[in-house]
């Protein structure tokens, strides 16, 4: 996976209290619920994330997800899916380091909450993408 990729550094600024107001209100929250498998889909090919976006998703709808690990997850799942951000997603190559850099601070962080059945159903769900 990319988080263990040493070749992956980037340095983008950005702090987990931001990621979680992102993430708090309902507005963001129906924000991922609906848009999220569209851009996972257009993109799929273009990013190395793809799997841990897919857990984090899952995690983050999860009932028994702590609420501030919701609120954590839905604001970097919802960073990903706004189209101007530190580096805009339509520079070739580079626009979605700034994602994958909060998602993966997000999973870093609460990676004891990202469980095997969320890491199952992202498998699944990514393969059922690839076949579409």
């Amino acid at each position: 996976m990319y988080r263990s990729d040493p070749s992956f550094d980037v340095d983008v600024d950005f702090d987990v209290d931001d990621i979680e107001r992102l993430g708090a209100s309902a507005e963001d929250e129906a924000r991922v619920r609906t848009r999220f498998w569209p851009k996972l889909a257009a993109t799929l090919s273009r990013i190395p994330f793809a799997e841990d976006a897919a857990a984090a998703y899952y995690c983050a709808l999860d009932r028994h997800t702590p609420t501030r690990v919701r609120a954590l997850l839905f604001g970097a799942l919802a960073y990903f899916l706004l189209p101007t951000d530190a580096v805009p997603d339509v520079f070739l190559g580079l626009g979605f380091t700034d994602d994958a850099a909060v998602l993966a601070t997000a999973l870093n962080l609460l990676a004891s909450h990202i469980g095997a059945d969320h890491r199952e159903a992202a498998r699944a769900a990514i393969a059922r993408l690839r076949q579409s």
